[in-house]
């Protein structure tokens, strides 16, 4: 993997010319009183270094002479490496991650004001730790003040985002091969809940068991706090409390995914607890179906990323105005969202390094990010029939025997030369499949 380290870092470094890019890695987090939890890089970091300690800063410099990638890094010391674990120290930094120079992170005052003194712009992203993008703004600004009488120094800063992150979008296949252990592992877990799943049991039952697959087969853990909602708690889109008792008659649903190797999958399926889907659960969970299979069709190389969500809606709609919960003309109703009391969120997300992965969907209003190859990303339509919804005046009641049913469907697919690859297919999904 150094080797792919290296090329993104050589790719990065073609696109800034005469500017010099600064990273910083991900700070740690307290959980209670002096517990840390596990640490987990900045994506950003991980992509271009490896590299996976707290307190480190990366700079890329492409028109240095002799130092176009610094590290600077804990030092070795072996009182706190007993406490919390080894560290790679300044040596390994260039031995093990290839860094030009490698300097003690207590050096970075120093140090990195030699290194901006000849740029010409300054790359980086403000984050959250705002102390450090208070260091970033005030070396900027005293290097500004002494630019007349130099004439060298940067005279702008530039977020790294919108280059970067065009570079993430595109996968690797060695980051292909990680994204399909993640998909597989998440396929396994999932189908072992649907067997593990009964009346009686508890919803945070079901997410030990999906969460133990997860770390046996490898996984760091999951993705993302595990959603397991039964019965109207699936109208909860982000719902982690995971500790209702499942009751039959009702449907399940499961939205997991593990991270392997920093990287993600994502899945949601809906079932019946009991094994059988009443009427209404089976008529809405049939319309959720096809607007994902159409949507699905739809990842094509070339196509716009929007026609995905677009196409879902479509099929959403038509179908509640079918079964009289919405009333009016398809086309009016989407272009006015009337189906948003119903489905709130978007079709779908990029997926890779993170879960809400990086990279745009829209370049401006008349410009759509056009679908590519060894792109991936989530489909993922619902429909949610939520008590005590809101609705337009011009709309009906819905009708009570509807309400409480939240439904949900994803995979993972990815873009390819010829069409896409479901890299989440080993879960089922149609209703033959879940009833039992």
């Amino acid at each position: 993997m150094q080797a792919e380290y290296r090329q993104r870092r050589e790719q990065l470094m073609s696109k800034i010319g005469n500017g010099i890019a600064i990273f910083r890695s991900a700070p740690t987090a307290v959980m209670h009183n002096d517990v840390e939890y596990a640490f987990r890089q900045d994506s950003d970091f991980y992509y271009l270094t490896g590299f996976n300690e707290a307190q480190a800063v990366a700079v890329l410099a492409p028109s240095h002479p002799e130092h176009r990638f610094v590290l600077f890094v804990q030092p070795k010391d072996r009182e706190q490496e007993v406490w919390s674990g080894y560290r790679c120290g300044v040596e390994a930094a260039k031995q093990v991650y290839g860094a030009d120079e490698a300097y003690p992170i207590s050096e970075l005052d120093e140090k990195l004001p030699q290194y901006l003194e000849s740029c010409d712009r300054i790359y980086y992203h403000l984050g959250r730790d705002r102390t450090f993008n208070d260091k970033i703004l005030n070396l900027w600004q005293r290097l500004m003040r002494t630019y007349p009488k130099r004439g060298t120094g940067p005279i702008a800063i530039e977020d790294t985002g919108p280059i970067l992150h065009s570079m993430r979008l595109i996968k690797s296949q060695s980051e292909l091969e990680l994204m399909h252990k993640a998909a597989d592992i998440a396929v396994e877990a999932h189908n072992h809940a649907m067997e593990f799943t009964q009346p009686g049991r508890y919803e945070y039952e079901i997410q030990a068991e999906i969460e133990h697959i997860f770390r046996l087969r490898g996984a760091n853990g999951p993705a993302y706090p595990s959603i397991v909602a039964s019965g109207v708690n699936a109208c909860v889109l982000h719902y982690i409390e995971n500790n209702r008792q499942i009751q039959d008659k009702e449907l399940l649903l499961i939205d997991a995914g593990c991270a392997y190797g920093y990287y993600n999958s994502d899945i949601t399926r809906t079932w019946p607890v009991g094994g059988k889907f009443t009427p209404e659960q089976k008529t809405l969970y049939e319309i959720v179906l096809e607007a994902q299979k159409q949507a699905i069709a739809q990842v094509q190389p070339g196509n716009p990323y929007k026609l995905i969500h677009d196409t879902a809606v479509r099929v959403l709609t038509e179908g509640l105005v079918e079964l009289g919960i919405l009333k009016g003309e398809i086309d009016k109703l989407i272009e006015e969202e009337k189906y948003k009391p119903y489905y709130m969120h978007r079709t779908g997300h990029w997926l890779g390094l993170d879960v809400h992965d990086v990279g745009v969907y829209q370049h401006g209003e008349d410009k759509p990010q056009i679908l590519q190859p060894g792109q991936v990303l989530t489909v993922e339509p619902g429909l949610y029939i939520v008590p005590d919804t809101k609705l337009a005046e011009d709309q009906p009641q819905t009708d009570p025997r509807w309400v409480g049913i939240g439904i949900r469907i994803e995979d993972d697919v990815l873009v390819t030369a010829t069409g896409h690859e479901v890299l989440t297919a080993g879960v089922p999904k149609e209703v033959a499949d879940l009833e039992r």
